[in-house]
């Protein structure tokens, strides 16, 4: 009861109600209920809590919703006007804080905050009193010049204050550089901050810096620790014949590998066999890169740390050592390496009869490219076709069944991009997604769900720690505001079946191949939760699966990495020590939070060098698609590289047009005309802003 009241208080803030008012709104009915209700509100009000005015009962905004000081992070908008508080308790709204009210706080920080009597809809408004952490401690941006000081341009347009530096704080950097700055200084909002540079990373705007930057803003590491090379390069590629001993030797069984054209590292294998009953055996065999990584050494501690490696465009930062990554555990063809496998029975109809998880040795006999097995597809004929055309019927058949389950299959549109020896972009095209990428993804699905049934099946296995890779039910607001999206562009879409993944499959099927399949996909994906790494297993929604791990790219992936060590002792019984539950869940975390940080970086790698390739195309007219609408401008995605850039309002010449949120478009005040999200689109390249990163275009005829 005392939990339901401060609970009320805290999302109606500025109520003044009466006991039998409030007993209404909570739901009490029961004299012994409300005999609790009125004891609480005494008990509470001694508390300093809630005030008593009358026979109506408020909240006592000085005690800041009875939990002490109000601390939480401030996120700024719209370049300083306005930022909002997330407290940490989860249980009170966000807190409005008015530009002029920011103090000297910065997007990011942690900070206490005091409350006004003033409410900004449904949020109350408050003050940024004390600033306790701050978010950043270097800021990275371009180093400018007026008349008479120096100042910093943040890359990060939610720091949106330029820094001062002084003329003895330069440490040599030229205008027009991009730089680090360090030891901030920020004592009155009346005055800009100031800082020191402590590293130039280059010209603003040439590929080089702008990495190195991309890298310091996301927390990536690009040289490996003394100690770690050292260690890489002890070990030998040679294995011994008692560690083949313990394994199950696989040297003389037909399997290889499929990937892309540049990859470096190669982590899984496949093979196929048709067994005397009609059915198969399939072979999913993956680099065993814990034979190598011990719990506690250098390497293994580097790799927790990096958690993933990051693809930039034309580079590789590795979460192990190239000896590691490239050589010894990369199942290269015609050499002998250590790998895990799992090896199933599967029925012609898709249905696995037995499986087992074993360590193994194998020794690839084909490196085959993802174009040269889709070649043999296409063909009907080349090496090893006998087993690739079973794998990729049997793909065919498990994707199928995948699907009819609840499985969707979202489609979002990559680029590849085609560099001159300088690393200059001459073209961008869209990746095509074929058959042979999808015979890959089915066999590394399946044997990630034998891995995580496997744990949850076994008896006296379900009750140990492990990791899971899971994807939450999509928020209710989200889904019902896709729908509200779909339904202006003509398509329906249930919301309240939203627990049934079916429905978005379906929509995704209708829209194949029109016009607005790029962007429904994409505002689909926005309505999911993220799929994260996590202890408490709770399925994963967009795969449609009870059970599932990562398992099939240890190389690149920390947590595959530590799920290959904890099937293995929990398998084999190994001594080992297993990883406690608190440790899996620090792991969890952190590698989830480096997967989102290496996404973005990858995606501002992607838009660097879409700005290079269009930089010196103004004047060039494009197709697009209208990606998202403002109330200052047209996003417009091109339909060939997919760089994306903005169409603002104000460049508009032929009408003066109004943005209309609900139906997701802009309409022209005089002429009526449209224009809404997903709507094909002609647009001129006028402007590219390499610094800032921007794009712009106008629409043409």
């Amino acid at each position: 009861m005392k939990k339901k009241i401060k609970s009320f208080f805290r999302n109606h803030p500025d109520a003044k109600i009466k006991t039998k008012e409030l007993a209404r709104k909570l739901g009490v009915e029961s004299e012994h209920e409300y005999a609790e209700l009125k004891y609480f509100l005494h008990k509470l009000q001694e508390e300093d809590v809630i005030t008593k005015f009358g026979k109506r009962y408020s909240l006592n905004r000085k005690d800041s919703f009875g939990e002490g000081k109000l601390i939480g992070k401030l996120s700024v908008f719209n370049g300083g006007d306005y930022g909002f508080v997330s407290l940490k308790n989860n249980n009170i709204k966000d807190i409005f804080i008015p530009g002029k009210y920011l103090n000297t706080a910065m997007d990011g920080d942690t900070v206490e905050v005091s409350l006004l009597a003033q409410k900004f809809g449904k949020n109350i408004e408050g003050q940024v009193i004390n600033i306790l952490e701050r978010a950043h401690k270097e800021i990275i941006g371009t180093l400018k010049k007026s008349k008479s000081f120096y100042f910093v341009e943040s890359d990060d347009k939610k720091l949106h204050h330029n820094i001062y530096i002084s003329q003895k704080n330069l440490s040599h950097a030229k205008e027009g550089d991009k730089v680090v700055i360090g030891d901030l200084e920020w004592k009155s909002p009346n005055a800009n901050p100031e800082g020191k540079i402590q590293e130039v990373l280059g010209k603003a705007g040439s590929y080089d810096a702008e990495i190195a930057a991309i890298a310091r803003e996301f927390g990536l590491s690009y040289q490996f620790p003394k100690d770690v090379i050292k260690q890489a390069e002890s070990f030998s590629e040679k294995i011994t014949k008692s560690e083949i001993k313990k394994r199950l030797d696989l040297r003389k069984e037909i399997i290889f590998t499929i990937d892309p054209e540049d990859a470096k590292d190669f982590d899984d294998a496949v093979s196929i066999k048709k067994l005397s009953n009609g059915n198969f055996s399939v072979g999913v065999h993956i680099a065993d890169v814990s034979h190598f990584v011990k719990k506690g050494s250098p390497i293994f501690n580097e790799a927790k740390k990096r958690a993933t490696s990051v693809y930039i465009v034309g580079k590789v930062i590795p979460m192990l050592p190239e000896k590691l990554s490239n050589n010894i555990c990369s199942l290269v063809p015609g050499k002998d390496r250590l790998t895990y496998s799992v090896i199933s029975e599967i029925t012609p109809r898709g249905k696995i009869i037995s499986y087992q998880i074993k360590k193994s040795v194998i020794n690839s006999k084909r490196r085959f490219t993802y174009n040269e097995v889709q070649n043999i597809i296409d063909k009907g004929k080349g090496e090893f076709y006998n087993e690739i055309n079973l794998l990729n019927q049997l793909a065919k058949t498990l994707r199928k069944k995948r699907i009819k389950k609840g499985s969707i299959n979202f489609h979002t549109p990559e680029v590849e991009f085609k560099l001159d020896k300088n690393g200059i972009p001459v073209d961008i095209q869209v990746k095509e997604i074929k058959e042979s990428h999808n015979l890959i993804e089915e066999f590394m699905l399946l044997a990630n769900q034998i891995i995580a049934g496997h744990i949850n099946n076994s008896k006296g296995m379900n009750h140990l720690p492990f990791v899971y890779r899971i994807h939450d039910l999509p928020d209710n607001e989200k889904v019902e505001e896709f729908a509200r999206f779909v339904k202006s562009l003509g398509y329906s879409f249930d919301p309240k079946a939203v627990n049934n993944s079916k429905q978005f499959q379906i929509l995704l099927d209708k829209v194949k191949g029109s016009e607005e399949e790029a962007v429904i996909n994409e505002i689909a994906i926005r309505s999911m939760a993220k799929a994260i790494y996590s202890t408490d297993n709770i399925g994963h929604y967009g795969l449609g699966f009870k059970f599932y791990t990562h398992f099939t790219s240890p190389i690149r992936r920390f947590p595959d990495l530590i799920v290959h060590k904890l099937i293995y002792n929990y398998i084999e019984s190994a001594k080992e020590k297993n990883f406690s539950l608190a440790e899996l869940e620090e792991i969890c975390n952190h590698s989830s939070q480096k997967e989102r940080s290496a996404v973005e970086a990858e995606r501002m790698s992607v838009k660097l060098k879409q700005i290079e390739f269009l930089k010196n195309k103004i004047g060039e007219e494009f197709t697009a698609i209208v990606s998202g609408i403002t109330n200052f401008g047209v996003f417009v995605e091109l339909s060939r590289s997919l760089a994306e850039g903005l169409v603002r309002l104000r460049d508009i010449d032929d009408d003066f047009y109004i943005f209309d949120e609900k139906s997701y478009a802009i309409f022209g005040k005089r002429t009526g005309k449209r224009i809404r999200l997903g709507d094909k689109v002609n647009v001129k390249l006028i402007r590219v802003n390499e610094i800032k990163r921007e794009i712009d275009f106008i629409f043409s005829e």
